[in-house]
């Protein structure tokens, strides 16, 4: 038997007044999506908006559903609609921010599980890894330079035809 421990780095920061004008402009977009998600039976709103690397910016937020699970997570919205629209064209960076009607979030939450994997797609698809960064309504930031540091055993189809 052999034990290994695996370890991931990420930056904290105390607000957005550490990120460069770029990434804080980025984070903005992803506050104005979730302004926009449709959240009516969580009533927790997530945005997500995407820098690629030609310039552009793709936003996204939750869309729920009365037919649970057949809503999509903000994360995925901006990434499908960057794939279907832009296919050559890797994602850089994603900001992702969240707020709920019932309470105040404080803290970076991370992406579900689904998500991960739908962004780790696309990282190994363009061989560039993404920057992520996440806040709550305020406060901490945290940033990921990875998706890999986020989902270390992530499946990858290439590994198969090995």
């Amino acid at each position: 038997m052999k034990k290994i421990e695996l370890k991931i780095e990420y930056t904290e920061l105390d607000g957005d007044n550490e990120l460069n004008i770029e990434e804080r402009a980025l984070l903005q977009k992803a506050r104005e999506a979730s302004d926009m998600a449709y959240a009516p039976y969580s009533n927790f709103s997530v945005g997500a908006a995407l820098l690629l690397d030609n310039g552009i910016t793709v936003t996204g937020n939750n869309q729920e559903n009365v037919a649970f699970p057949s809503g999509l997570c903000a994360e995925r919205v901006a990434i499908f609609a960057a794939g279907a629209n832009y296919p050559n064209a890797a994602i850089k960076t994603i900001a992702i921010t969240c707020k709920s009607k019932q309470f105040l979030v404080s803290e970076p939450l991370s992406p579900c599980g689904a998500c991960r994997q739908s962004m780790s797609e696309y990282e190994v698809r363009h061989k560039s890894n993404i920057r992520i960064i996440l806040q709550g309504e305020t406060g901490k930031i945290k940033i990921i330079n990875s998706v890999a540091d986020l989902l270390p055993f992530m499946f990858k189809a290439e590994e198969l035809k090995k």
